[in-house]
């Protein structure tokens, strides 16, 4: 009864016939002699059949065997769930993003001399689950017969540090879930965990937060407040982007529009695409782990390694890219991502409005940030916490954030594609952030984000003009969103949005070890030789 409600839960057909076979523990030997230990779930009566291998640092008991191992392995598909090095019994230390490569390699040499697989092997799973995939992909040979990408990206990097500032909320989220992760009842709700995690955010240096939140370091918070510096090359063995446009794999992508990962996964999408690698992406109207993301998850995942394992190819019939349309609640086909579009400049004018461009010299609007009392955060793509789509009324009453407000809409109007803000800035210190957002303001003054992107500016970079004056070219998340009738595009600019995002001293000092900060007064400009603008991309299809 509980694997058909499993399958009801998550939209699969019923199956009938005996459980699946598991054996578990069983001894994975890596080349450095560390053992990693793995459980196989297998369809009876298998003798040699194709491998779904999924490497995960969660565990592999509780939903994640639920999930993959046990459902996959109903639906005919051989499926192997490790624990990656140093997690759940595996030998080693758990250090994130080091030598999955090259466990990963060697876990799938295991496996292909193994009797019971016939050679074929297939990936699957999400968030550090694809980092795992990304880490063997590329390099396997013979190749992996499909890659299963949830909510992943063949690059972490930009996400630890979103437009070059540390990503503080889901850093420290991340850091302190799974530094104790294998304690007892750690899977359990603990709202008092939660408050003190969220505290800890706050905390300075912020390197230390781990053992604010939980008592006691957690080696990959110090690894990503120590390796900040943007010439810090730490973090080359995590990046794979390079390799994308020479996979030879089939693969399928799932994220949403309020996931960590979204920008670049569709940046990944896009480098296979343009290679000629015909990979297919589903774009939700999710946040990272949101429940509600996990049944068209394991939909696709499961119909598209049937049909590169086991030759059911029912599955495939469908474009390309199939996003959701905020905003309308429906779904669209496209057969290429980004979708025709007509990029258009919305203009921040002077006294807070948002439209065509401003002719005449006007004076710059000034807001001043205080690292001491910081611009808050207010949804967004986020781990914990409260995500995705929230009101920002309170937060743009603040004398920190600047509002710019267009007309009401005379039609509806869909904006699909990547979203970037020019703005023209003098900060008085020149260690500045600015951060730019996008919002719908409904007929009753409600404004809600859509999205936004962070860029961090350091003296010298980027290159001033003679008054000193710099252009900041950001970069939001990509979006599909539908303003309605009625409503009002609104963009706030301001010195940053924390916890989300590390504070920024004003001071250069490294986050690691920074505690004091000075106020820093920006002047944005909006005339006609400094026209600081949002380009968005309006749908023309």
């Amino acid at each position: 009864m509980l694997d058909r409600l499993v399958d009801k839960l998550l939209g699969l057909p019923r199956t009938e016939g005996p459980k699946p076979l598991v054996a578990r523990d069983l001894a994975v030997p890596m080349p450095d002699g560390v053992t990693l230990l793995a459980d196989r779930y297998a369809p009876a009566g298998t003798t040699s059949a194709p491998v779904v291998l999924i490497r995960t640092p969660y565990g592999r008991k509780g939903l994640a065997s639920k999930l993959f191992g046990e459902t996959f392995a109903r639906h005919g598909l051989q499926t192997v769930v490790q624990s990656t090095r140093g997690s759940f019994g595996s030998g080693g230390e758990f250090r994130p993003f080091h030598l999955e490569r090259e466990d990963g390699i060697a876990t799938a040499e295991w496996l292909r001399a193994q009797p019971w697989c016939d050679g074929t092997i297939g990936m699957a799973g999400a968030s550090y689950l694809g980092h795992t995939q990304w880490a063997v992909g590329p390099y396997l040979d013979p190749p992996l017969a499909a890659m299963c990408l949830g909510v992943t990206a063949s690059e972490f990097v930009s996400t630890f540090y979103p437009g070059g500032v540390l990503a503080a909320d889901n850093m420290v989220s991340w850091s302190a879930m799974i530094g104790r992760q294998e304690e007892r009842f750690a899977a359990l709700p603990n709202p008092l965990q939660t408050r003190r995690t969220r505290r800890a955010m706050a905390h300075l240096p912020i390197s230390g937060a781990d053992v604010a939140a939980i008592g006691k370091p957690v080696t990959f918070l110090q690894d990503v407040t120590a390796h900040f510096a943007p010439e810090d090359d730490y973090w080359a063995m995590s990046d794979h982007s390079a390799e994308a446009a020479k996979l030879d794999v089939p693969v399928s992508m799932v994220t949403g529009w309020y996931d960590l990962f979204v920008r670049g996964q569709l940046r990944d999408f896009r480098t296979l695409a343009e290679a000629g690698k015909a990979p297919r992406i589903t774009i939700g109207p999710w946040a990272h782990g949101e429940p509600a993301s996990m049944g068209p998850m394991i939909r696709d995942q499961l119909g598209f390694l049937r049909a590169h394992l086991l030759g059911d190819r029912t599955q495939l019939q469908r474009s390309p890219v199939r996003l959701f349309l905020q905003g309308a609640g429906t779904w669209l086909d496209f057969e290429s991502w980004p979708p025709p579009s007509q990029a258009t400049e919305a203009h921040l004018r002077p006294i807070g409005g948002l439209g065509e461009a401003f002719g005449e010299p006007a004076l710059p609007t000034t807001f001043t940030y205080d690292p001491a009392d910081p611009t808050p955060a207010v949804g967004g793509p986020l781990l914990t916490g409260e995500w995705k789509q929230r009101d920002n009324q309170e937060v743009e009453a603040r004398p920190d954030v600047l509002v710019f407000t267009g007309e009401p809409l005379a039609s509806d109007v869909d904006v699909i594609g990547e979203v970037s803000a020019t703005v023209h800035v003098r900060t008085e210190l020149g260690h500045a952030d600015v951060y730019v957002r996008l919002c719908d303001v409904d007929a009753g003054g409600v404004s809600r984000n859509v999205t936004d992107g962070i860029l961090r500016l350091r003296p010298g970079s980027p290159t001033p003009d003679a008054d000193g004056v710099v252009t900041a070219e950001v970069t939001l998340d990509p979006t599909a969103y539908r303003f309605r009738r009625g409503h009002r595009l609104r963009v706030q600019v301001a010195g940053g949005a924390f916890p989300r995002f590390a504070r920024n001293h004003g001071t250069g000092e490294p986050v690691t070890s920074a505690v004091t900060g000075k106020p820093n007064r920006f002047e944005v400009f909006h005339d006609a030789t400094r026209p600081s603008r949002l380009t968005l991309p309006i749908f023309t299809g």
